[in-house]
C-alpha cells in the first residue's frame, strides 16, 4: 500500500523552519487500522500526524501523537487544510471536517488559513502547590481548562527565560501546561508543554489557544489579537474570540513531499 505524506511547517513566523511541522496522509474513503496510524505517526517521529479521508465529499480528520491519538490538533488541522486548499487543489475555498471535536470549520483567504474551533472553558485554581516544582518563577494566576492548564506570569521576558523541570512537569496529570504573558509587539505569548503525550515542548500549538484566545479577550476587553508562541521554532496566530468558539489563523508552507510504503 502507497500513501501520499506531506510535511508541512504550520503556524509559520516568517518561512519554512517555523512554525510547527505536521505531517498530513491523505487516505481513500476509509480509515487505516488504529494500531497501523499510530505506527505511522510514532515512524513520522511528528508531533501530530493528521489522517484525512473524504467520502462521498465529506472530509474527516483524526490526529496521532508518537504516542496516541488525541481529540484536536489546532496546527495539524491547519497543515491539513493547506494541502487540500493549496496542494492537492480539491477546488473548493473552505472545508468542514468532521473529527471527534465535532465539525471544524477551516476557510483559506489572503494567505492565511483560518480554524473556527470550540472554545475552552476554563475555571481558576487559587492554589499553586501542584506546579511550585515545575518552573522556576511563580504564577500569578492559573487556570483548568477542559484538557490543559494555564499559567498567567507577569510578563514576555518571563515566558523567554523561563526555566523547566521535565520530572515534576511529567506528574501533571493533563494533556499539557500552558503559559502565558501579555506581549511586547502582540497581545500575548505563550509556550505549550506536553510531557504526558510524549511532546517535551511544542514548537506552536492551535488548540491551546481555544483556551488562550477566551482568556485574552476578557483581560484585555478586545475580540481580535495577536499571539507568538515563543518555541525555538517561534509561531504567528491570529485569534478572533467567538464567545461559544473562537479563530486561529495561520500561514503554512510546504516542506517536504513522499510516499509511505507499507
Amino acid at each position: 500500500m502507497k500513501i501520499k505524506l506531506y510535511q508541512i511547517d504550520a503556524f509559520i513566523y516568517d518561512k519554512v523552519f517555523s512554525g510547527n511541522p505536521a505531517a498530513v496522509c491523505l487516505l481513500e474513503d476509509q480509515w487505516l487500522p488504529d494500531d497501523v496510524m499510530q505506527k505511522i505517526a510514532n515512524e513520522n517521529n511528528l508531533a501530530e500526524t493528521a489522517f484525512v479521508i473524504n467520502k462521498d465529499g465529506k472530509y474527516s480528520i483524526r490526529w496521532f501523537t508518537p504516542r496516541t491519538e488525541v481529540c484536536l490538533c489546532g496546527h495539524a488541522t491547519l497543515a491539513a487544510a493547506y494541502v487540500l486548499l493549496e496542494l492537492a487543489r480539491c477546488g473548493e475555498k473552505s472545508i468542514i471536517f468532521n473529527s471527534k471535536s465535532g465539525g471544524l470549520s477551516v476557510t483559506g483567504e489572503d494567505g492565511f488559513i483560518s480554524m473556527n474551533f470550540p472554545a475552552d472553558v476554563i475555571t481558576r485554581i487559587d492554589s499553586d502547590v501542584m506546579f511550585r516544582d515545575c518552573f522556576d518563577v511563580r504564577p500569578t494566576e492559573i487556570y483548568k481548562g477542559r484538557t490543559d492548564y494555564l499559567l498567567i506570569y507577569d510578563g514576555e521576558d518571563q515566558i523567554k527565560e523561563i526555566k523547566l523541570n521535565h520530572g515534576a512537569l511529567a506528574k501533571i496529570d493533563a494533556r499539557g501546561i500552558i503559559i502565558s504573558a501579555e506581549g511586547h509587539d502582540v497581545d500575548f505569548v505563550s509556550r505549550f508543554f506536553a510531557p504526558q503525550i510524549g511532546i517535551v515542548e511544542d514548537p506552536v500549538t492551535g488548540s491551546a489557544h481555544t483556551t488562550l484566545i477566551p482568556y485574552w479577550s476578557g483581560r484585555l476587553h478586545k475580540d481580535e489579537l495577536t499571539a507568538v508562541q515563543l518555541s525555538e521554532r517561534k509561531g504567528l496566530l491570529k485569534c478572533r474570540d467567538l464567545k461559544e468558539r473562537v479563530e486561529i489563523s495561520g500561514r503554512a508552507v510546504c516542506y517536504m513531499t513522499g510516499m509511505i510504503e507499507i
